[in-house]
């Protein structure tokens, strides 16, 4: 809405001074000439806005001036600082909508404290891009469009229309009745129910959404948290799952622990290593997990497990001219 783009306007150049139209149109994620209508509609509110001109030369205000926000103390400013995750809001469509929140937080401090949480804010890093061993931590990216409907149907409370892509089948059309918006490790879920029977989307494949005027069927409220424990319980409980007995390096066993169903059994085994029985959603599951800690880990049973990475070690080995 243009009313918060003014606002996040007036914010930028008390925080930062002097700003280029070029520079408050990339902020703002709009054109110089939006930026320059909006200058104008702000120098016409009264709002003491000023053109400098030259090659350092932008916009800025007059000295002292003040916009009405809330104010709030150090640790509720840095609190809210350090939990607006980027990476977070990105997933259901809001990064837009945390910048200019993060703007506002700033601005609503005391003078005494902006300097002093902002600060205290840099010193702090939740979920960088990568670990410590540079491995990139991917984030899904959903388009905003597709994102910003279904946010719109979850809050509204009307039906939805998604085409959606399960894994191994042709996408096709669904109309559910959402119940709201879950993110973990940077994947978003659309928990919801469809006729009746709950439904868990994940976001990265629904390929289009259309919000419907059809009122939802469901509860006026919900403990999204209970309903999530409750849809994994039943995910992990599913027929198709797998139990395996894994000889492995004691150093990789969280590794393994991250990404299963449940560990079953544990034991110590010869030289330092473990012997787990652990399960898995399903045999690809089950594969995936084993292969990726290559010989630090070896499935003791079933045998089509260790037929599996039998064959896909020597398939690796051809490729690179590797005779066995």
């Amino acid at each position: 809405m243009r009313a918060d783009r003014l606002v996040s306007l007036v914010l930028l150049l008390r925080q930062r001074g002097r700003l280029s139209a070029a520079t408050l149109a990339h902020e703002l994620e709009v054109s110089t000439r939006t930026v320059l209508r909006d200058i104008e509609a702000l120098s016409a509110a009264g709002v003491p806005v000023y053109a400098e001109r030259g090659r350092h030369g932008g916009f800025a205000l007059l000295p002292g001036f003040q916009t009405e926000l809330t104010g709030l103390n150090h640790d509720e400013a840095l609190a809210l600082l350090v939990a607006g995750s980027r990476r977070g809001a990105q997933a259901f469509g809001l990064g837009s909508a945390l910048a200019s929140a993060m703007r506002k937080v700033v601005d609503a401090l005391p003078e005494s404290y902006r300097a002093t949480a902002a600060g205290a804010a840099q010193r702090l890093l939740i979920d960088p891009e990568t670990d410590l061993l540079s491995r990139r931590l991917v984030a899904e990216v959903v388009p905003d469009t597709i994102v910003t409907e279904i946010r719109r149907a979850v809050f509204a409370g009307h039906k939805l229309r998604i085409h959606y892509a399960a894994v191994d089948q042709t996408p096709k059309w669904r109309t559910v009745d959402p119940i709201g918006l879950v993110t973990v490790r940077d994947q978003g879920y659309l928990l919801a129910t469809k006729s009746g029977a709950d439904r868990t989307y994940r976001l990265s494949r629904v390929l289009a959404a259309e919000e419907l005027a059809e009122p939802a069927q469901r509860p006026d409220r919900v403990d999204l948290d209970r309903a999530w424990q409750e849809r994994s319980t039943q995910f992990r409980t599913r027929g198709d799952q797998v139990t395996v007995l894994v000889r492995m390096n004691a150093a990789r066993r969280e590794e393994l622990v991250r990404t299963a169903l449940a560990v079953r059994a544990e034991e110590p085994d010869a030289d330092g290593w473990l012997r787990l029985e652990v399960t898995f959603s399903d045999p690809r599951h089950a594969e995936w997990a084993l292969w990726q800690l290559a010989t630090s880990a070896e499935a003791l049973a079933p045998q089509w497990l260790r037929t599996a990475l039998r064959d896909r070690a020597a398939a690796i080995a051809t490729c690179y001219g590797v005779s066995s």
